[in-house]
């Protein structure tokens, strides 16, 4: 029985952790409005969740796999709700900054751990529907963030006003640290070191890339982002070039000979290259260009979560039946959508049939997120389990800050209008989409299934589960 519940508890904190990243987007403008905060301090405060979560991940996979993934998990949950409680009292604009920037540091905690405990703790018979609904969650949560947004700033509950979608997670993340007692109790290796050079280089990195990616395009690109991103370039090509001569590196050298991980983690970061941005630029196209509320916007995009949830749940099975062809075909589908959104959203009687075009896409993005880390982590050697727990999800963090920075670029550069400006953008995305479709295509050679190692295999790697 405690076996069981172990999926629930991680799943409901990663919800709240990527519900996180988006639902602050739509109430930026009350924020602005209720705290005084110029433009900057509003980009920090929609970033700083990002900027912290990035720089931790694969830090915390490997303190992970040092002090035991039970420990990371529930200070890192600790973490989050004290950071969501003190967003959501915020006096000013600098207090809320760094509310969000520990409300990023506990995610970036928790987020490695889900996917080693999910490889500790589900027999390897349920552990490819386990991760399938890892993977759906991650994208639910995504897309339900500026929907819960724009209903809880439409519906002002209790005169919360944009206070509300800060403490919307708390009690999900409170029910995550109650069940956490069903958690796998894991001790790390003791000989095993975390590599604190390359600690400090992947957070310098991965901070120095992401903050001028959030930051650049408000500010109007100056001087000191390039130069940002040059030092982010130095400093983790410095990190890969060193890797290989540390006795204890952050990152698994077997990672790096496995094609099929190597791959996955690219096809995650294009991927995600377009999503978050496709959900941005939706909005941002409803609201500023078409004039619509909050509510009305996040109504207009109820279709694609709603169908996400639906393609979700058929995906294990696709994916057992025709391996990374689902992979293929729901990116094929998903720059179809976007191609044919762009002559549909300018118009009134346009903006009812991109309804269903919306809820086929979301389709699509459900199977395709349900069913992209199975398909990776199926081959993953046990030794490598680790470093994947962490780059997983710091390239689709990556890849959402670098998409969403260049879609915007697209959208607000010069054009006739605001309909020729959403073409443009939904051209990037169907690039993008089309590109991870000929990414997924590398894998195909390779979708048999090793066979599933014993649980006696399975937890003969750095961890141990200590008796109960």
């Amino acid at each position: 029985m405690r076996e069981r519940l172990v999926l629930p508890v991680v799943l409901s904190a990663t919800f709240a952790q990527l519900l996180n990243v988006t639902v602050a987007q739509i109430a930026a403008p009350a924020i602005r409005a209720d705290l005084g905060a110029g433009s900057g301090a509003v980009q920090l405060i929609l970033a700083g969740y990002t900027l912290a979560y990035a720089c931790l991940l694969i830090t915390a996979a490997r303190l992970g796999d040092r002090y035991g993934y039970h420990r990371l998990f529930v200070l890192g949950t600790v973490v989050f709700t004290a950071g969501s409680v003190a967003a959501a009292c915020a006096p000013d604009a600098a207090f809320l900054i760094v509310a969000r920037l520990v409300q990023g540091a506990g995610s970036g905690l928790v987020a490695p751990q889900v996917l080693s405990i999910i490889q500790v703790a589900v027999p390897a018979a349920r552990r490819p529907r386990a991760l399938g609904l890892f993977g759906a969650t991650m994208g639910v949560a995504s897309l339900a963030g500026p929907l819960i947004g724009g209903l809880l700033v439409g519906a002002d509950p209790f005169g919360l006003g944009w206070r509300s979608v800060f403490l919307v997670t708390v009690p999900v993340a409170l029910v995550s640290l109650a069940g956490a007692t069903v958690l796998p109790r894991t001790r790390g290796a003791a000989g095993q070191r975390v590599d604190g050079v390359g600690v400090l280089l992947t957070t310098v990195g991965f901070g120095a890339l992401v903050l001028p990616l959030a930051l650049g395009r408000e500010a109007g690109w100056p001087w000191w982002t390039w130069a940002t991103l040059a030092v982010s370039v130095a400093v983790l090509g410095c990190f890969a070039l060193t890797l290989p001569h540390r006795p204890d590196p952050l990152v698994h050298p077997s990672l790096f000979r496995d094609r099929r991980a190597r791959a996955g983690v690219l096809l995650v970061f294009v991927f995600n290259a377009g999503v978050p941005s496709f959900t941005y630029l939706l909005f941002l196209h409803l609201q500023s260009a078409i004039g619509y509320p909050a509510l009305t916007a996040a109504l207009t995009s109820a279709p694609f979560a709603a169908a996400a949830v639906l393609g979700s749940r058929g995906a294990p099975a696709l994916a057992r039946r025709h391996g990374s062809a689902v992979l293929t075909v729901s990116a094929l589908v998903l720059a179809a959508t976007a191609l044919a959104l762009a002559p549909l959203i300018g118009t009134a009687a346009g903006r009812w049939a991109a309804l269903p075009v919306l809820a086929l896409g979301g389709a699509a993005f459900g199977s395709f997120t349900a069913s992209v880390f199975a398909l990776v982590l199926a081959r993953v050697d046990g030794s490598a389990a680790g470093s994947v727990s962490g780059l997983l999800p710091t390239a689709q963090q990556l890849g959402g800050s670098i998409g969403v920075a260049a879609a915007g670029l697209v959208y607000l550069a010069p054009a006739a209008g605001p309909g020729a400006a959403f073409r443009h953008a939904m051209l990037y995305e169907a690039a993008v989409f089309t590109v991870t479709a000929l990414i997924s295509l590398r894998m195909r050679d390779r979708d048999r299934p090793a066979a599933p190692r014993t649980d006696a295999a399975r937890t003969a790697g750095p961890l141990r589960t200590r008796g109960s």
